[in-house]
């Protein structure tokens, strides 16, 4: 049995929603589809989530918004005029939305409920198009396959019990088409998950019907060992273990968002990432475990955005508790943290910048001074963050030697080296400008002789 996910890209018009159905008539073990919501049709387009939240901040602005319905609709009839559909599914999607609006949920509800429409219509739409080619097929709301949720707005996570209610749907012999990004709280709340909800949703339904491959189609045919924007044809990724795989995602690699496949990865169920446009390719598998490869470095990672909160106090490694106090002072700031390399007279925070704006700065070095005792305390901005992944990495010697010298050869200058406890990933901060050039670098070094 095959749980597969189709994301924006792949939903996005009449056209790929073609080839979603070729897809899942080639194999009869496909039997749960997850969709998202449809994404872009061309670079300037605008995702229908993007529709809908502009919609969303119409209504609660006060201001007139049925140009803004009439705009998500206008997507939907584009697709099921070409599909040859009829039009009962656009005032299904009009009465949702209506729904939505009509409801005396509060704010943040709300503003779930007007995203989810997106990945519910889409889901819908699906099911009716399949039904139309002969396949028997049936939309399922999160809710009837029994995915519930926290009870978080925009950040909702899976409860445990879900995982045996979604094993229901494994005896089912019809397609069944599920809306991602979204579940229900035991209250019966609609909930979104955090970002790449759709992925999530598709992890967490391939681990509760115990598939034997979760299938993620999206617009690339695999994943690639560094950022194709930054190296022109770069090599293809055709295995990955999950740790690698999401240290890769954490680092700025956009197939997956870091967090979508932990339901799959304690699942042990193995995952290929594969093209829409390109269904016969043999994609990215990513799996528990795999054989060590000669380059024991499986991809390269970077993103930009991010910060050094740097401390330094004589004599820091004998005072209990100091770490703690300084995060603390974070937490205080509701300011989360990525990285702590530290030596012993010194400490340095690793954050997003995201995180820390400027104007919390002077307060939050005052504080570090004063709670702290401080010697010294400054903020540097404007670092990037490099990662080599690869398993096989704390068994190779020479893997940090070979990553300095290809810096050194382009001189950029490393503002960090950390080695994570994990030892699938090592880490370089560096300042932004030096980001792609390094990335170049590093790539000639453990790829291009590979």
């Amino acid at each position: 049995m095959k749980v597969a996910k189709f994301g924006g890209s792949s939903v996005a018009s009449a056209q790929m929603l073609r080839k979603v159905a070729s897809i899942i008539q080639d194999d009869p073990d496909r039997r749960v589809i997850v969709v998202s919501a449809p994404g872009k049709r061309y670079p300037e387009d605008t995702k229908v989530t993007d529709l809908l939240i502009k919609l969303c901040n119409t209504y609660l602005n006060g201001s007139a918004y049925e140009k803004e319905i009439d705009m998500v609709v206008e997507r939907f009839k584009e697709i099921t005029t070409e599909l040859g559909l009829a039009e009962d599914i656009l005032q299904e999607i009009r009465k949702d939305i209506h729904t939505v609006i009509n409801s005396n949920y509060e704010k943040e509800l709300k503003i779930d409920a007007f995203k989810a429409v997106g990945e519910d219509s889409l889901a819908k739409l699906l099911s009716v198009y399949l039904q139309s080619l002969g396949m028997e097929a049936t939309y399922l709301n999160p809710k009837d396959a029994g995915i519930i949720v926290s009870d978080e707005p925009g950040s909702a996570q899976i409860l445990d019990e879900s995982f045996d209610h979604l094993y229901k749907l494994h005896d089912r012999q019809e397609i069944v088409v599920i809306p991602g990004f979204f579940g229900y709280t035991k209250e019966g709340k609609l909930m979104t998950f955090p970002r790449g909800g759709s992925d999530i949703s598709g992890s967490i339904v391939a681990a509760g019907v115990k598939a034997d491959l979760y299938e993620n189609f999206t617009d690339v045919d695999s994943v690639y060992c560094v950022n194709p924007n930054i190296v022109d044809n770069p090599r293809e990724i055709t295995a990955l273990t999950y740790k690698e795989m999401r240290e890769l995602s954490y680092a700025g690699f956009s197939v997956f968002h870091d967090e979508a496949l932990i339901p799959a990865f304690k699942a042990s169920i193995p995952v290929c990432i594969k093209n829409t446009n390109n269904p016969h390719g043999l994609g990215t598998m990513i799996v528990s475990e795999k054989y060590t490869m000669q380059n024991p470095v499986v991809g390269i990672a970077s993103d930009k955005g991010f910060l050094s909160l740097y401390v330094s106090k004589y004599l820091m490694n004998r005072e209990l508790g100091f770490g703690r106090r300084l995060l603390n002072i974070l937490e205080d700031e509701h300011i989360s943290f990525e990285h702590t390399p530290s030596g012993i007279d010194d400490m340095s925070v690793i954050i997003r910048e995201s995180q820390f704006p400027e104007e919390k700065e002077a307060r939050v070095l005052q504080r570090i001074k004063e709670e702290l005792d401080a010697d010294m305390v400054s903020i540097e901005r404007g670092l990037a963050l490099v990662m080599i992944v690869g398993e096989g990495m704390n068994s190779t010697v020479g893997i940090a030697k070979k990553a300095t010298e290809a810096f050194a050869e382009v001189n950029v200058n490393l503002e960090m080296i950390n080695q994570g406890s994990s030892e699938v990933a090592m880490m370089f901060g560096i300042k932004s400008s030096g980001l792609e050039t390094s990335v170049r670098a590093l790539y000639k070094a453990f790829f291009a002789e590979d």
